[in-house]
């Protein structure tokens, strides 16, 4: 589940015209994956509440700021909460996936598919950080002058993490630079080392009965 909301997250920021509908309905999308990352953690009934509330008032000051104020601050403090709401999710996953393996004893596809949220994650982590760099920071993030959007902002990620290149964006600043380096190390590094251990140890459903 957790997976297929982060399927359906990334193909709605990938998509969607960037817009204060687009950018209430992708925090209200993030909130949710959030949820059931926690969810999927086991977390107490009282604890999960209590997050439902702050995710559903942080939704709340997104959408009323988008309808009041239209400037880059908006939509960096907006880029902001989306990157903070993002952030919290990996801690809950790596807890569910470790209580799935001590549950069950063996890895399973559900510890594969918790292996690949991290990685939607990781990207879409980047994705709005560089959105909040640009609009809190000033300035185009883009060296040819664009300016990043979340339509932008996950196709440079995801082809910076997976070192693919194509050049037709690069950022401009210093930072820029760094945080695009270090999403392409932490990215490989991931998949080489611990997806590839993950996989390499996946058991099949009829040898683990």
């Amino acid at each position: 589940m957790l997976l297929s909301a982060l399927s359906v997250t990334f193909f709605f920021l990938g998509v969607a015209e960037p817009g204060d509908l687009q950018r209430s309905v992708g925090t209200a999308l993030v909130g949710g994956t959030l949820m059931l990352a926690l969810y999927a953690a086991d977390l107490p009934v009282r604890r999960l509440r209590i997050a439902g509330g702050v995710v559903a008032l942080i939704v709340a000051g997104v959408v009323i700021a988008s309808l009041a104020e239209k400037g880059t601050t908006v939509q960096g403090l907006a880029a902001l909460a989306d990157a903070l709401l993002i952030a919290v999710a990996p801690p809950a996953v790596i807890l569910g996936i470790l209580r799935q393996v001590r549950r069950v004893g063996r890895i399973t596809m559900t510890v594969v598919a918790g292996v690949l949220c991290l990685y939607l994650l990781l990207g879409l982590f980047f994705a709005f950080a560089f959105i909040t760099v640009q609009n809190l920071g000033g300035g185009a993030f883009f060296a040819n002058g664009d300016r990043v959007t979340s339509t932008t902002g996950v196709y440079f990620s995801f082809v910076t993490m997976t070192t693919v290149g194509y050049g037709d964006y690069t950022a401009r600043t210093n930072l820029g630079h760094t945080m695009a380096v270090m999403e392409a190390l932490v990215g490989q590094i991931y998949l080489v080392t611990v997806v590839a251990a993950i996989v390499s140890r996946l058991v099949p459903r009829s040898a683990g009965t």
